[in-house]
């Protein structure tokens, strides 16, 4: 009689390979758990790295993209050649007399020409092109550099490195529309490698924003002597190049008011205009021009008084664009409650100058037509 098989009888072979499916099972499972918990996690990461992405760099704007160029080409050109002017003659642009060597001519035949601003000789930055830069307004800057209209800039050209310490940080040129007041911007920069030192050029372009047309009344002669004229200096603190176009003046006095709008002219960077009622006879200084004004019935000279001696305010005034009505951007007041009285000879100055806003006055005894600063 067959006996009925034991558990003790099964072969240890069978045993063991039911033991290594459970093993295999057991271990492809946890295998498939820890896939989906890495892939789980790869996810989130990777939804929070497109979320830091979006925010950074921002949505995929075609305005954003297009700003984005324009500092990139701006740059280029900028920083590739010695860049060219293109004067203007009696029918127009004389393109037959263009030239690349932009930076010897003045800053009114600069804003009457169109300009692109190269800053490059012989594969470095040029120093004598950076310097006539305060020739260029930042209106003219971008029309040369091809910017679309309604796009403002800022350019920066600063020594990172240099041999001499005293050196590293000085900024060659700083100017143009500040990024603050513009809803959008892009930036490029290039470094130069020259002379012992690394030059860091930043060009920054912007939506719109609020050009930085600050211009400082210093100083004015309403009592010059019986046969001189009488005069008003204006200066520009600013490293670009300003056109007078859109300032005016405004003379009050008790008996009348007179205004003058300013349609020519351009002050470069760092320097002074003179408004003078002779030219002829007008002192200069180291003016960077003078304009007469005798013809505009605002500025007299000799027996011809149209700035009142007693009592009077004047006022530089700017219009923005698409505004219709100036604001005062400096004034001065003599005679009356100011306590500023002159005498045959002397001018009124503007000892201490705070941001454009305003102006500590005093009577100069030694008027410098032409040589604030």
């Amino acid at each position: 009689m067959r006996q009925p098989l034991q558990s003790s009888n099964i072969p240890m072979l069978m045993r063991s390979e039911g033991f290594r499916s459970l093993e295999r099972d057991d271990n492809a499972l946890t295998a498939v758990i820890e896939f989906l918990s890495a892939f789980t996690l790869f996810l989130m990461i990777l939804t929070a790295f497109l979320s830091l992405a979006q925010l950074q760099m921002g949505s995929n704007d075609p305005n954003v993209d297009r700003i984005d160029r324009s500092a990139v080409q701006g740059l280029d050109r900028l920083t590739s050649d010695g860049g060219w002017f293109v004067p203007m003659g009696p029918e127009g642009l004389d393109y037959a007399n263009s030239t690349s060597e932009w930076h010897l001519y003045s800053a009114v035949q600069l804003d009457d020409g169109r300009v692109q601003t190269g800053l490059v000789k012989d594969g470095i930055l040029d120093h004598m092109r950076i310097a006539a830069l305060h020739n260029v307004s930042e209106e003219n800057m971008a029309l040369g550099l091809g910017l679309d209209e309604g796009y403002s800039l800022f350019l920066s050209i600063e020594v990172i490195v240099s041999n001499d310490s005293s050196r590293i940080g000085l900024e060659l040129f700083s100017g143009g529309t500040e990024r603050s007041t513009a809803p959008a911007s892009s930036n490029a920069h290039r470094q130069f490698s020259q002379n012992g030192e690394i030059l860091q050029v930043i060009f920054e372009v912007h939506k719109g924003g609020k050009k930085n047309n600050d211009l400082h009344l210093t100083e004015v002669m309403v009592r010059p002597m019986s046969s001189g004229p009488e005069w008003i200096e204006i200066y520009n603190p600013n490293d670009f190049a300003i056109s007078l176009r859109g300032w005016s003046l405004n003379h009050t006095s008790s008996s009348f008011t007179n205004n003058l709008l300013l349609k020519e002219g351009v002050i470069s960077g760092h320097s002074t205009v003179l408004l003078t009622g002779d030219a002829l006879s007008q002192e200069s200084g180291n003016a960077s021009q003078v304009i007469d004004l005798s013809q505009e019935s605002f500025l007299g000279v000799g027996s011809i008084n149209l700035l009142t001696d007693g009592r009077g305010t004047l006022s530089l005034r700017y219009t923005q664009i698409f505004e219709a009505q100036p604001y005062d951007v400096m004034t001065v007041e003599w005679g009356g409650a100011s306590d500023l009285f002159t005498s045959l000879g002397e001018s009124l100055s503007a000892t201490r100058t705070l941001d454009g806003l305003g102006a500590t006055w005093s009577v100069e005894t030694n008027p410098s037509p032409g040589d604030y600063l």
